[in-house]
C-alpha cells in the first residue's frame, strides 16, 4: 500500500507516515485529512513511498485527500524547504501558516459558487451560441441566455433572481468557455485619461529591466520620492504581460493597498488582479489565492504573507518599499519576505525589483558592489515639481507648546492661507505617553509589560500599545491620593487638540491606528484628502510612504530626536528613511514643498544629509561605521530568542544553550541578556546574539546547535531562533 509521507502544522521539524491506498505521484502537493493524537488535522502531501521505518502494524490510515483543488507546485515546496532549512523553522508550521485558512480546516473547498465574487459576461465563444439549439424544455438555461445577450454583465443577485438552478448551469458554461468573470473596474475619469510619458530616466530604467525579463537579475530601483517608480513598475509589468505572465505586487503595509490598487486598476482595467492581505475576511482570502493558484489572475498585489502564493505564470516580482521593516515577521516563522522574493525569482529564473526611496544598508551594499544591478532615478517626475526644501526648528531657542512651536504655527497658517493641505508628523499615537503624579512621581504602568500606559483621553482610558491591556483613567494618584496627575509628552490626539485651538476654522484631519479600524476606513480617508476636503493631516508611520497627495505642500515633523538616543544600531539608518519618506509627500505636483523639523540637535549629521536630499553620503558614512564595528551587512547575525515568566529561567536557559555550542573560528557567540523590553505580554524575554562572517558557516552551525538545544528539558521556557534580526 502506498505510504504518504505529510507535513503537518506542529512544532516537530519531521514528516509523518500513513497509508493512503488511493495515493499516487500525482497527489504531492495536496491536502490530506489524517489522524494526529485524538485529533483530525490536515496536513500536505510531500512524498510517496512503498517504504516506511515504522511498523506498519502501528501505521495509521489517512481518512482521505483532497483534489478539489490543483496540488502546490514542486516550486513553490522548494521555497517551503528553504525557508523551513533557512529559518530552522518545522516545515509543517511553514506550509500550514502560508495557506488560506479556509485550507486548514479538515473540509474540501467549495467551488459551486466559483462566480460570486464578480459579475459574469458571455465571452467571444458564448456570443455565437444560438439560442435555437437550446431545447424548448431547458427554459432556465435559455432564459439566462437571453439575460445575457441583452445585458453587458450580470450580477450575483441577478441571476440568482433567473432561477436557483441557474448556478449548475454556470459551472456547466464555465467549463465550456461560454462566461467568464468581468471584474467590476473602479477608476475615475483622470485616472484613466492620462498616461504620463516617461522622463529619460524612467525610459532607460524601464528599456533596461525589459530588456532582460526572460532571466533572473535582482535590480535595485533607486528613485527619490516622486521620481515615478509606479510608473516603472507599470511599464514593466505591462511588458510581463504581453509574454502572458503574472507578476506579484509586495508592498509592506495594507494601507498602501487602496491608492496602489487603483493606480493598478486604471492601468490595467481589462486584467484580472486580486488582493492578498490580512485585511481580507477567509472567504476573499481563499478566492484570490485561488485565482491566483489558476492562473486567471495575473497581477497580484499583497503583503509579505503573499511571497508564498502559488503562481503557475509567475514571470516578475516588485518590492515596493524594500527597505520596510514590515517584510519580517516579528513572530513565528520569522521570515523576510524580501529575502524569500529574490530567492524564489532566482529558482524560476525571473527578475525581480526591489524599489525604494531609501534602501536598506544591506541592498544599498549588495547593489554598489555589483551582486545586484543598480537603477538611479535622482530627480521627480512631474515637471517642475522639485525635492522639498528641507529646514530646522532650533527647539533650544523656539520652544514648543503642546508640541508645536511658533515658527510651525506660522507656516500652517501661510499654506491654509494659499489653501494647501499641511501634514503633522508624529509617530506616536494616543494622547500622551506619560501619566505622572507630580508630588511622588508614580506614573502608570503596564502590568504586563515593561513599559508605561499610553493616554487616551478621550476615551478617558489608559492604554499598554504593546499588549493591548487597558484601564479605566484613574481619578487621583493611586500611591499617593493627589488628584494633581497629568499627561506629559504629546500623541497624535494631542496635537488634534492644540490644532483646532489654535485653527478653529480648518478641516483637521487624524490618521492613526485607532483612525482607521474601520474596515474600507482607509478608502474613505484617502477620498476625503484627494478631494480637498481636509486642510490639515495628522498622522503616524501610516502616512509616511507610498502616498501621492497632490495638494500637499507643508510638512511638519515632531519628536524626531528620540531615536537618536536609541541603543539599535539600526536606528540611524531608519531615521533617515522615516524622515525622507514622510519629508517625500511635500511638493510632488506643482507646489513648492515645504519641511520643518523641530529638534534640538539642527546641527546633527543626519539631519544635514536630509537637508542635502543625499541618501548616499549618509549611507557610506553609515556603512564605514558598520564595518568597524562588526556589523550587517559585514557580518551574518541570528539571536536565539527565549522567553518564560521569570528572567531567571530564561537566562539559564540560554546560558545552557550556549555551553551546547562548539566553539570555532569562524561563530561568534555573545553572552545572554535581556532584551530592551524585558517583559512583553507577561512574559520575561532575553536573547543571545550568534553572528559570522560566513553565511554559510552560520547556517550549518545554526541546524546543528538548533537539534541540541531541542533536547535541553527545560518546558516552561519558549524559545526561537530568528536569522537575520532587525529588532533587538
Amino acid at each position: 500500500m502506498p505510504i504518504i509521507r505529510v507535513a503537518i502544522n506542529v512544532p516537530v521539524g519531521t514528516l509523518f507516515d500513513y497509508q493512503a491506498e488511493d495515493a499516487n505521484v500525482l497527489d504531492i502537493g495536496l491536502r490530506v485529512c489524517v489522524p494526529f493524537g485524538k485529533k483530525k488535522i490536515t496536513g500536505i502531501i510531500m512524498a510517496i513511498s512503498m517504504e516506511t521505518q515504522i511498523p506498519i502494524e502501528k501505521l495509521k490510515s489517512a481518512y482521505g485527500i483532497f483534489r478539489e483543488i490543483n496540488p502546490l507546485p514542486p516550486a513553490l515546496l522548494n521555497l517551503f524547504h528553504f525557508c523551513s532549512q533557512y529559518y530552522h523553522h518545522p516545515l509543517g508550521m511553514v506550509i500550514l501558516n502560508s495557506l488560506p485558512a479556509m485550507l486548514r480546516n479538515n473540509k474540501p473547498v467549495k467551488l459551486k459558487e466559483w462566480w460570486a465574487q464578480h459579475p459574469l459576461g458571455l465571452t467571444d465563444l458564448g456570443r455565437q451560441v444560438d439560442i435555437a439549439n437550446i431545447p424548448a424544455r431547458n427554459r432556465v438555461a435559455r432564459r439566462l441566455l437571453t439575460e445575457f445577450q441583452n445585458a453587458t454583465n450580470l450580477t450575483v443577485q441577478q441571476i440568482k433572481q433567473i432561477s436557483p438552478r441557474a448556478s449548475k448551469l454556470l459551472i456547466e458554461w464555465k467549463q465550456l468557455g461560454w462566461v467568464a468573470e468581468k471584474p467590476i473596474i473602479q477608476t475615475t475619469p483622470s485616472e484613466t485619461a492620462i498616461i504620463p510619458t516617461l522622463t529619460a530616466e524612467q525610459e532607460s530604467a524601464v528599456t533596461t529591466v525589459t530588456a532582460r525579463l526572460e532571466q533572473f537579475n535582482t535590480w535595485l530601483l533607486h528613485g527619490v520620492t516622486g521620481s515615478g517608480k509606479t510608473e516603472v513598475y507599470l511599464r514593466i509589468i505591462e511588458s510581463a504581460l504581453s509574454r502572458g505572465k503574472q507578476t506579484l505586487v509586495l508592498i509592506p503595509e495594507i494601507n498602501l493597498t487602496p491608492q496602489l490598487e487603483a493606480v493598478f486598476r486604471a492601468r490595467f482595467c481589462t486584467i484580472p488582479l486580486v488582493n492578498l492581505h490580512s485585511g481580507l475576511n477567509d472567504t476573499e482570502r481563499l478566492t484570490g489565492w485561488l485565482q491566483a493558484q489558476r492562473g486567471e489572475a495575473k497581477i497580484i498585489l499583497g503583503t509579505r504573507l503573499a511571497v508564498f502564493t502559488p503562481l503557475p505564470e509567475l514571470g516578475l516580482i516588485i518590492v515596493d518599499e524594500e527597505h520596510d521593516s514590515s517584510f519580517k515577521q516579528q513572530d513565528g516563522l520569522r521570515y523576510s519576505a524580501r529575502d524569500l522574493a529574490i530567492f524564489r525569482a532566482r529558482e524560476t529564473n525571473i527578475p525581480i525589483v526591489l524599489g525604494s526611496a531609501t534602501p536598506s544598508l544591506e541592498s544599498y551594499f549588495n547593489a554598489i558592489n555589483g551582486r545586484y544591478q543598480y537603477i538611479r532615478l535622482a530627480s521627480r517626475a512631474v515637471k517642475n515639481a522639485r525635492l522639498p526644501m528641507i529646514q530646522y526648528i532650533d527647539t533650544r531657542i523656539h520652544k514648543s507648546q503642546d508640541g508645536l512651536s511658533v515658527p510651525l504655527l506660522k507656516a500652517i497658517e501661510k499654506c491654509l492661507a494659499e489653501q494647501r493641505q499641511t501634514l503633522i508628523f508624529i509617530n506616536r499615537r494616543g494622547y500622551a505617553p506619560v501619566l505622572l503624579c507630580k508630588s511622588c512621581a508614580w506614573s502608570a504602568l503596564c502590568q504586563r509589560c515593561s513599559s508605561r500606559l499610553v493616554v487616551h483621553l478621550r476615551d478617558k482610558k489608559l492604554r499598554c500599545h504593546h499588549c493591548g491591556h487597558e484601564e479605566n483613567f484613574p481619578r487621583a494618584c493611586p500611591q499617593c491620593g493627589n488628584q494633581d496627575i497629568a499627561p506629559f509628552g504629546q500623541g497624535t490626539q494631542r496635537v488634534e487638540e492644540s490644532l483646532i485651538a489654535h485653527f478653529p476654522s480648518a478641516r483637521i484631519l487624524r490618521i492613526d491606528r485607532d483612525s482607521t479600524r474601520r474596515k474600507n476606513a482607509w478608502q474613505e480617508i484617502l477620498h476625503t484628502i484627494h478631494t480637498h476636503q481636509v486642510d490639515i493631516l495628522i498622522g503616524t508611520q501610516l502616512l509616511a510612504k507610498g502616498h501621492d497627495f497632490q495638494n500637499l505642500s507643508l510638512v511638519g515633523i515632531l519628536n524626531a530626536d528620540t531615536s537618536l538616543y536609541s541603543t539599535d544600531f539600526r536606528a540611524s539608518e531608519r531615521l533617515f528613511s522615516q524622515l525622507m519618506q514622510v519629508s517625500g509627500r511635500a511638493g510632488r505636483a506643482n507646489a513648492a514643498g515645504h519641511v520643518l523639523i523641530q529638534t534640538e540637535f539642527p546641527d546633527h549629521p543626519l539631519y544635514y544629509s536630509l537637508q542635502q536630499h543625499d541618501y548616499d553620503v549618509l549611507a557610506q558614512t553609515l556603512l564605514t561605521e558598520r564595518k568597524m564595528a562588526g556589523f550587517p551587512p559585514y557580518v551574518y547575525q541570528a539571536l536565539l530568542r527565549a522567553e518564560a515568566h521569570d528572567i531567571k529561567i530564561v537566562l539559564n536557559f540560554l546560558k545552557q544553550a550556549a555551553h551546547l555550542a562548539k566553539p570555532t573560528q569562524a561563530i561568534q557567540i555573545f553572552d545572554p541578556v535581556p532584551a530592551q523590553l524585558v517583559r512583553l505580554k507577561g512574559m520575561e524575554r532575553a536573547y543571545l546574539l550568534i553572528q559570522s562572517s560566513s553565511r554559510k558557516q552560520l547556517q550549518a552551525f545554526l541546524t546543528e546547535w538548533s537539534v541540541q538545544i531541542s533536547t535541553l528539558a527545560i518546558r516552561k521556557v519558549r524559545w526561537v531562533v530568528d536569522v537575520d534580526p532587525i529588532e533587538f
